[in-house]
């Protein structure tokens, strides 16, 4: 079983400089192709952006290689989050994941994760999730 405390951390830039085109290939795989993420002259004139933004789900995913990458990706049996604020083209995007509880339940050993992803100094995703712990 993995030695996992109430407080263990694991932080992770998950992506630098985030691309355009890492933004149209998400709206092509998830087939949201929104003018919001994907035409900038309505991004910027009939909502009032500076650009395109990214699709939140985008973010959502990218923090979720964090909890895989730590738990592996069969051992998350549960992952929300919510959309804080929106990120852009050339945003660097950190997450941090926090052990908040441990304890069995059903039979698993099991832990409580908050998540929390920024670029720069603004929170842009908060969520939780659930794992077993191997």
């Amino acid at each position: 079983m993995m030695a996992i405390a109430v407080g263990d951390e694991r932080s992770q830039v998950v992506v630098s400089d985030l691309k355009r085109t890492q933004i149209a290939m998400y709206a092509g795989a998830s087939a949201d192709f929104n003018p919001l993420h994907t035409d900038e002259p309505f991004a910027k004139k009939v909502a009032g952006n500076p650009t395109v933004m990214s699709h939140g789900m985008l973010v959502m995913g990218m923090a979720g290689e964090v909890l895989a990458g730590w738990f592996g990706v069969a051992n998350v049996r549960r992952y929300r989050a919510r959309f804080q604020a929106p990120t852009w083209p050339g945003d660097t995007i950190s997450v941090t994941a926090r052990v908040e509880a441990v304890a069995n339940v059903d039979g698993e050993h099991r832990a409580e994760i908050s998540v929390q992803a920024t670029s720069g100094d603004k929170t842009v995703l908060s969520g939780t999730a659930t794992v077993v712990l191997p």
